[in-house]
């Protein structure tokens, strides 16, 4: 089965709609801030979440859920606003801001979740893509095709580095879950 949580009415072609609103595509009616979603565990084969996981109260919740539904080895895409563009404060329904480390909690590999152990929920973190939505050719300037280039390559410098000065638009999680 692949899930598309909080799809709107916007669901990815071949996925099961999740959504809290009755709208045309959501084919599962059901807040995302109840628990447990009402799916058996490991019983999901993809996982696609774009523009949802901001407007959760408790996003570490949300996770482990998605980690407790999902196969070994189920593909996780997670696309947020990312923390420092204007995009992630100005709407008032966001409650959650994220960074490139964000994901790096539950990634056994990582310092972070060898440390903290915050969550038994484990995945890796297989890539991490700034402003996916303007990769198409000649969507975006070429200073910015340029700084989203940099920024996919070395994304931790450029958080570190740059991204205070010239914030880009959003973040794409790639993971894989680990079970």
């Amino acid at each position: 089965m692949k899930l598309d949580i909080g799809c709107g009415g916007q669901k990815k072609k071949g996925f099961i709609g999740l959504d809290i609103l009755k709208l045309e595509g959501v084919d599962i009616v059901h807040d995302l801030t109840l628990f447990p979603y009402p799916f058996d565990d490991n019983s999901v084969d993809e996982v696609y979440m774009d523009n949802c996981l901001e407007h959760i109260p408790n996003p570490m919740k949300v996770v482990e859920e998605i980690y407790r539904i999902s196969k070994n080895n189920t593909k996780v895409t997670i696309a947020v606003p990312y923390c420092r563009s204007h995009y992630a404060t100005i709407d008032p329904t966001h409650v959650n801001f994220f960074g490139v480390n964000w994901f790096n909690y539950f990634d056994p590999k990582h310092k972070f979740q060898q440390k903290m152990q915050y969550s038994t929920a484990k995945m890796s973190v297989k890539s991490i893509t700034f402003d996916r939505e303007w990769l198409i050719p000649k969507s975006h300037g070429f200073f910015h095709g340029l700084l989203i280039k940099f920024a996919n390559k070395y994304p931790y410098k450029y958080e570190a580095r740059l991204s205070h000065i010239l914030p880009l638009n959003s973040l794409t999680f790639n993971l894989e879950i680990i079970k």
